[in-house]
């Protein structure tokens, strides 16, 4: 079991870092506790655990499995040591205050393209809870115990190979219709393929992302903010994003892409710094009209 330390020079929130890589309080792959994470993995040489923990001035890293080294070697991009904090242009008072208030958060660079584009895929025009629901019945169906001691009841992600070689039908048990299936399908098929934009300028990566039919902007952005340490990530075709960036930065509850954009476009090159801060930030804008009841396809 490696074991590695690292020295904390600045404030580092491990908790609100790594999070965005859980789908969910649901989420196999992902567990929290104060100070703590654990994250189950895939990695070059095999599957893989960390433990990771901090006490304020260093953070703790433990791994397990054929992929432990690896892993490990990875930690200081994954939690954005390498990075730095994040800290941004001085363009609106409510960006200072949530960039002093949250001065420990990081992006993440996971490099595990595939790890980040799954769930991304199953999160297209669907619910938030439904699309959680589908990654939790797809890596307790297709994943595997996780390395490790037991206790921490953790899954690896399903191998690329595996999803690949599903009949589309066999996603419409976890609610998948056959358009979000066949695009995980053709994804894990040209998983190598993918998995390699990690060592590629981002706009190449971001190009080789949306040739494969199926993934657009919104789904390659997820991915870039995620696995590939993109600062400027903007998830355009979002839902609720726009709204958000439009409420908290213009104080207007309602807006479109080209809106949300342009109230980003001070912080270009740094715009999925300011997004992840607003997310952070607990604002909501006000909603309106009737929720949304999804069709659980699983039970036609």
């Amino acid at each position: 079991m490696p074991i590695s330390t690292y020295p904390l020079d600045d404030p580092f929130d491990l908790v609100r870092t790594l999070r965005p890589l859980g789908r969910g309080t649901g989420d196999a792959t992902m567990r929290f506790g104060p100070g703590r994470a654990w994250h189950a993995t895939r990695t070059p040489d095999g599957p893989a655990t960390l433990a990771l923990s901090t006490d304020g001035a260093h953070l703790t890293a433990e791994a397990w499995g054929p992929g432990a080294d690896r892993a490990l070697e990875g930690v200081p991009e994954l939690v954005g040591l390498t990075a730095g904090p994040m800290r941004v242009a001085s363009h609106s008072g409510l960006v200072d205050q949530l960039a002093r208030r949250f001065p420990g958060v990081r992006l993440t660079r996971s490099r595990a393209v595939m790890e980040s584009l799954f769930p991304a895929i199953l999160e297209q025009k669907v619910t938030g809870d439904a699309a959680r629901r589908a990654w939790r019945g797809l890596v307790a169906r297709y994943g595997e115990p996780a390395p490790g001691p037991p206790e921490f009841r953790l899954r690896v992600p399903p191998p690329a190979a595996t999803l690949a070689a599903l009949p589309y039908y066999a996603f419409h048990p976890l609610g998948v219709e056959q358009r979000r299936a066949d695009t995980i399908r053709r994804a894990a098929a040209r998983a190598e393929w993918l998995e390699a934009i990690v060592e590629l300028p981002i706009e190449e990566g971001y190009a080789r992302l949306t040739a494969l039919p199926g993934i657009g902007p919104w789904t390659a952005a997820e991915v870039a903010v995620r696995a590939l340490g993109d600062p400027d990530a903007v998830s355009v075709g979002d839902f609720h994003l726009p709204n958000l960036v439009a409420f908290a930065l213009a104080g207007e509850p309602r807006a479109d892409d080209a809106r949300m954009l342009e109230l980003l476009e001070p912080w270009r090159g740094e715009r999925a710094r300011v997004i992840r801060l607003l997310e952070l930030s607990g604002i909501y804008p006000p909603k309106y009209g009737p929720r949304l009841t999804p069709r659980r396809i699983e039970r036609d």
